[in-house]
């Protein structure tokens, strides 16, 4: 299959090495605790989880292949968070204070049960996206890296009986661990291939003198990326944070509130350094693929193929592996996280009063059923840019119920209900052909580019399609709240307790969404004068991690400002 017997070596020391850490981490699942949240890591290894559960082969793929159809500005299909990582760092202090194992608990508490179930359907469909996502740009790359010799389909096949036994067995602690070796993988390739293909084209110089457009060395295109199409992503992005499942584990898992936001913020900033090589080495593949056809989601893979097998055997496999590893951690995690909401959210509300090995059963099963969903997803997506595009969907539309639970009390069960199912609604006719038809024929400025024609047929320019399902979410939201009867004072005070109580050293929580027997709660010190308003005033540690984050921010953009113009 285009492999060397060293890369064959390297990838079944690679398989062993899983399998050991699986077995051993299952012997410690005394609970679903153990399984669904271990709370035990510190800040190095809460980085790499959160470095490679939100890194992964489709990213480095989309990226890629995205800037070598659009140049530089390609780099914007993951930065679009670039923005939001500032606020990782106030985020995450939220999500560790919840003191719960899954997101749908959090509403659980804030709205009532229906808005709880109504997350888990939300978060699975979100989570068996993300590994369909994962999954078919994975094979994508391993399928080009062998110089396709083995298919996509077949790709698929076997990282999904891969991880999904990894991760059946493991829990949520191996998805952990295996991560860290992940990242170490992902960060070198992240840098490695971007020398050798510079070289091929003759280096930053040899880039600049063969690239005839001067747009393709543009951080923005008013034709495809713009200033208003950064602004709208980001916003959503950001919002989208609190439609995530699994930015619960990303936290949740710290041992402290501190390890938590220093891996959720420190993980995060890791992934958008190793976005630039990943964009630089799209850019430069216009270059070396000049003249030759090939799919712009196989650039990745077929560059690591040519240079990895000339150099050494047994680099391929470990180039393998480490997309492999990409898949055994990040698809685990979301497998697990996954399970946990169904198991938590959904079967032991009918199902109570069974032992602990009973509930860790039937999240073991939960996961093949998701991961069954994602492997039709995977199968059925064929552009990965186009897949983002429903992620970023899938996550807004229960994160705008989420965000005013958090910051406006007035929000009530029917106003999350119908944020949610406005959010929807709209999303939907933003894709159909008699809307885009009509948007179309309206008398208004070309600049406002509501549609845009691509390959596949007309659709609703992506920035306006996200303020039209966001801003008819909110404002759902707010109408449906003021119609209804507001939630009980005591239920929302004991909910904002738990917000601005901050975890302390050892705690160990009796139940989910609850403070510990013992814990005084914090005095409520608003920022702003109104009492239906729920915005504390940050903390000094919350300032000062905030100002610095900006400022790596405004040092990321520069290194790739200087990089296109030297």
């Amino acid at each position: 299959m285009g492999l060397h017997v060293a890369d064959y070596a390297v990838l079944g020391a690679y398989f062993l090495f899983l399998l050991i850490i699986g077995l051993n981490e299952a012997r410690k699942i005394k609970n679903s605790g153990d399984f669904f949240m271990p709370r035990k890591f510190g800040k190095v290894m809460m980085i790499m989880f959160s470095f490679t559960t939100g890194t992964h082969s489709d990213q480095a793929v989309g990226v890629c292949s995205k800037s070598f159809t659009n140049g530089v500005s390609g780099i914007w299909y993951q930065w679009l968070y670039l923005f939001a990582t500032p606020f990782y760092w106030l985020i995450a202090p939220i999500m560790r204070r919840f003191r719960s194992i899954t997101m749908a608990d959090v509403l659980n508490t804030r709205f009532g049960m229906s808005v709880s179930m109504l997350f888990a359907v939300f978060g699975v469909w979100h989570l068996v996206v993300t590994i369909g996502l994962m999954l078919r740009s994975s094979a994508e790359v391993m399928s080009s890296s062998t110089g396709n010799m083995i298919s996509v389909n077949l790709s698929i096949i076997v990282m999904t009986v891969m991880f999904g036994i990894f991760g059946v067995i493991g829990g949520m602690a191996a998805s952990i661990i295996v991560g860290f070796v992940q990242g170490v993988l992902i960060i070198g390739f992240s840098f490695f291939l971007l020398p050798w293909v510079l070289y091929k084209i003759g280096g930053l110089q040899g880039l600049h003198d063969k690239l005839t457009d001067p747009a393709m060395l543009s951080m923005v295109t008013p034709k495809d990326i713009s200033l208003f199409y950064l602004i709208v992503i980001s916003i959503v992005a950001l919002i989208g944070t609190g439609g995530m499942p699994s930015i619960i584990a990303a936290c949740g898992t710290g041992r402290t509130e501190r390890d938590g936001r220093v891996g959720l913020t420190g993980g995060n900033f890791l992934k958008r350094l190793c976005t630039i090589p990943w964009c630089l080495t799209g850019v430069a593949a216009i270059i070396y693929y000049a003249g030759k056809p090939i799919h712009p989601d196989k650039v990745f893979g077929a560059l690591a193929n040519e240079c990895l097998t000339g150099i050494m055997p047994g680099l391929l496999g470990v180039f393998i592996a480490a997309t492999m590893a990409a898949v055994m951690s990040g698809c685990s995690a979301f497998m697990v996280s996954s399970a946990a909401l169904f198991t938590e959210n959904f079967y032991k509300i009918f199902v109570l009063n069974k032992n602990a090995g009973h509930y860790i059963l039937v999240g073991r099963v939960a996961s093949i059923a998701v991961v069954g969903g994602g492997v039709a997803f995977a199968l059925w997506v064929r552009d990965v840019p186009k897949g983002l595009e429903i992620f970023w969907a899938v996550s807004t539309m229960i994160a705008i119920a989420f965000w005013m639970g958090i910051f406006w009390r007035r929000t009530t069960e029917i106003g999350a209900w119908a944020a949610t199912l406005a959010a929807l609604a709209t999303w939907w006719l933003s894709t159909q052909s008699f809307f885009i038809s009509y948007l179309s024929n309206l008398p208004v400025n070309e600049t406002l580019r509501l549609v845009v024609v691509k390959s596949t047929g007309p659709e609703m320019y992506l920035p306006w399609q996200m303020i039209f399902y966001l801003s008819a979410g909110i404002l759902g939201g707010i109408i449906g709240s003021f119609l209804t009867k507001p939630l009980p004072e005591k239920r929302l005070d004991d909910f904002y307790a738990l917000l601005r109580t901050p975890v302390q050293p050892g705690e160990k929580a009796a139940a989910s969404c609850i403070l510990p027997e013992g814990v005084v709660p914090a005095p409520r010190r608003n920022l702003l004068p109104f009492k239906s308003l729920e915005i504390p005033v940050p903390s000094k540690e919350s300032v000062i991690g905030f100002l610095i984050s900006w400022a790596i921010v405004a040092v990321l953009i520069y290194i790739v400002y200087f990089i296109i113009t030297i």
